[in-house]
């Protein structure tokens, strides 16, 4: 990969592409994210003394408020967040904003893909079931949990199929402490008989990317990606080579509510899918850079078909959009959400931490998909009754480059 970052100020930029709704870790994570890595801050000696006198007036209404407010005032470092709040509001950037320490420790726990639960993934059928695929060494596999399993009840509740994912997944997750855990009702793979199995909660490493042989057809190989972290490309090229060695001839790339993450690993995946050439284009206030794949990726002569919909965001655009532009493989879903812009992260001497939007991204066509999103080239409507109808849709059109190249070959 030949790698563009550029630096600033002396210190390596922090650079984050994502989406940012709601408070908390939410705003931080719920829809998506695109990181560099995190950028050093140092405050010159004689900033704060230029600071007051750079706002005078914020001086005079707190020692206005010393002298005549009745009631008990909030400490000073709420009413310096909320200053800071305030300022970066006149902005109207919603990627452009303060958190307070304990988000900002959060994230990196979040982009470490650590939790409390048993360690499985959901993964809806064609026919709307919801099958489990345990994590290697998790509570889950160790309680006989069998890639296959079909999820059935949860504590006793027989599941609400039209739950969303997310909904699901956080029924099987929970504070690891003696005693805690869920109860679940499966049917095993191998066979039609129920099984209820109480497992503990343990602290579960979240892969980042997972992926196996479709079931439906084994010359398909499925990648879920779900979020780039320092271990996804790692990852990817592990489950790429599996795939090829069990024969796979063309796979779907799932980018359903991976919402993003960091920056070089997004360009690093991309790469993996798209041949030498344009990937994608920056521009921030210095001009614009031109972010180039490598030739070799483990995935560029197979048949691809990418998996969207509206919360496909940041780097997961990233990714979809240089694949669909150089013409490497198909979207099919709903249009993605729209993040393209890029935030700093900027960590503060009280270990709280400031997002700065920097840049923004434009696919290999130089086209923005920030706001607008990527339309996909074939629309499908969400099925209400719970079928994967994206990824059945998917299996068939990737059935049908297959037929054509057998016939073409022969």
């Amino acid at each position: 990969m030949h790698n563009n970052s550029q630096k600033s100020g002396g210190f390596t930029r922090s650079i984050l592409l994502g989406l940012a709704i709601g408070t908390g870790l939410a705003l931080v994570f719920a829809a998506g994210f695109f990181f560099r890595d995190l950028v050093g801050l140092s405050m010159p000696v004689g900033a704060a003394t230029a600071a007051s006198q750079d706002y005078p007036l914020l001086s005079e209404i707190q020692g206005l408020l010393d002298r005549h407010y009745l009631r008990e005032q909030p400490s000073p470092t709420e009413r310096e967040y909320a200053a800071i709040r305030g300022m970066l509001a006149t902005l109207a950037d919603p990627y452009t904003f303060f958190i307070d320490p304990p988000v900002a420790a959060s994230e990196s726990d979040v982009l470490a893909g650590t939790y409390g639960g048993i360690g499985v993934q959901l993964q809806r059928s064609e026919a709307g079931e919801l099958v489990l695929f345990p994590f290697e060494g998790s509570p889950a596999q160790s309680a006989g949990i069998e890639e296959g399993d079909i999820l059935q009840a949860i504590n006793g509740e027989r599941v609400d199929l039209s739950l969303p994912q997310d909904a699901l997944d956080q029924m099987l997750r929970g504070e690891v402490a003696d005693g805690n855990g869920v109860e679940i009702t499966v049917t095993k793979a191998r066979d039609t008989a129920e099984l209820t199995i109480f497992i503990p909660f343990d602290v579960i490493n979240i892969p980042s990317v997972v992926w196996r042989v479709l079931q439906e057809d084994e010359r398909l190989g499925y990648v879920q990606i779900m979020r780039f972290t320092g271990r996804t490309p790692d990852e990817l090229t592990t489950g790429l080579a599996e795939l090829r060695a069990s024969g796979v001839g063309a796979l779907v790339v799932d980018l359903r509510d991976n919402t993003g993450g960091l920056l070089q690993e997004s360009i690093q995946v991309a790469d993996e899918f798209v041949d030498a050439g344009v990937l994608v284009y920056e521009q921030d206030n210095q001009g614009e850079t031109v972010f180039n794949g490598d030739a070799g990726g483990g995935a560029v002569d197979l048949p691809l078909v990418v998996l969207v919909n509206g919360r496909t965001a940041s780097g997961a655009e990233l990714v979809a959009g240089a694949i669909q532009d150089r013409g490497r493989g198909i979207l099919i879903g709903q249009t993605t959400f729209g993040k393209g812009t890029v935030q700093e992260i900027h960590p503060l001497s009280d270990q709280s931490s400031l997002h700065v939007t920097s840049s923004e991204w434009f696919t290999p066509s130089q086209q923005s998909f920030d706001s607008s999103g990527l339309q996909p080239d074939i629309p499908m409507i969400p099925d209400e009754s719970g079928r994967d109808v994206e990824l059945g849709e998917g299996v068939r059109y990737l059935q049908e480059q297959l037929q054509l190249a057998s016939i073409q070959d022969e």
